[in-house]
């Protein structure tokens, strides 16, 4: 079966909830200011503010306080007074009786898009699971109605201000290519013609072993590296359980790029667990 290639940011969208629980497609309707100046896209993260739904500005250090995640709204259009069910808010518009469909169980799983800028495409690993991500707030599509917003790849993802908590990786639209080499240190040094495509950062990193099983190297690539090269970096040097600490010689190595990932809101950036008042 063929999958779509993600070639851009497309917000946070629900597939499920942790423990294997359905994602029925439940929201709470929550209500968005008559003439709110700021458009809201499908993807977008929300809070609450005097009552009513704003759209969630993404800095690098955090979000603040969320209420979740925007999934488009209803209300009665202004000119034809006809009721109309939108992809996202149009800033300004003169509706007083909008209702923002908000996915807002602190137990939903996302999965987004990893970039390495605003929007060019990166990638997550299995390395990276139990971390945090920081996020870009992309200006979303008019067009489409869809978010822009992105997870931002970093080497370092331990702060606890970021929205984001990885729980897993999307398999589907996994792209792997293999090369020989070895590992020291931080350093993959590949053999014959060198790497047989491009990989960006945050790319996988595992290989072959004697048997035949595939071994994880609990690492991942650090600095982007183009179609050719023979040596490829990584975050950290190999150190993981069961005593795997190098890349053998000769090994079939595995870059498996994982453009999508799967993510739940930050413990501490929801507002049904945060302490702190809206």
């Amino acid at each position: 079966m063929a999958y779509p290639i993600i070639d851009a940011p497309y917000g946070l969208k629900p597939v499920n909830l942790i423990g294997g629980q359905v994602f029925s497609g439940s929201t709470r309707s929550l209500p968005i200011q008559y003439g709110y100046a700021t458009d809201i896209f499908y993807g977008d993260f929300v809070r609450l503010t005097r009552g009513t739904i704003v759209r969630a500005a993404i800095t690098t250090s955090g979000t603040g306080i969320i209420t979740g995640i925007f999934l488009g709204c209803t209300y009665t259009d202004p000119v034809t007074r006809q009721k109309r069910f939108s992809q996202y808010w149009p800033a300004s518009t003169l509706a007083g009786d909008c209702l923002a469909y908000v996915s807002d169980d602190p137990d939903t799983v996302f999965k987004a898009a990893v970039v390495s800028g605003t929007t060019v495409m990166a990638s997550g690993s299995i390395a990276m699971l139990g971390q945090n991500y920081s996020m870009v707030d992309g200006v979303g599509s008019v067009n489409t109605g869809n978010s822009k917003n992105a997870l931002l790849y970093s080497a370092t993802l331990t702060t606890a201000a970021f929205p984001a908590r990885v729980v897993g990786v999307v398999t589907d639209t996994a792209q792997s290519i293999t090369a020989v080499g070895s590992s020291s240190t931080t350093t993959i040094t590949l053999t014959g013609t060198g790497l047989p495509a491009a990989i960006p950062v945050g790319t996988d990193v595992s290989y072959i072993a004697a048997n035949g099983q595939r071994i994880q190297t609990g690492s991942f690539v650090s600095v982007a590296a183009a179609a050719g090269d023979t040596s490829v970096t990584i975050n950290s040097a190999i150190a993981v359980p069961g005593s795997v600490v190098a890349i053998p010689s000769s090994s079939t190595i595995v870059f498996t790029q994982y453009p999508e990932m799967l993510v739940k809101i930050n413990f501490a950036s929801h507002s049904y667990y945060a302490a702190t008042a809206i």
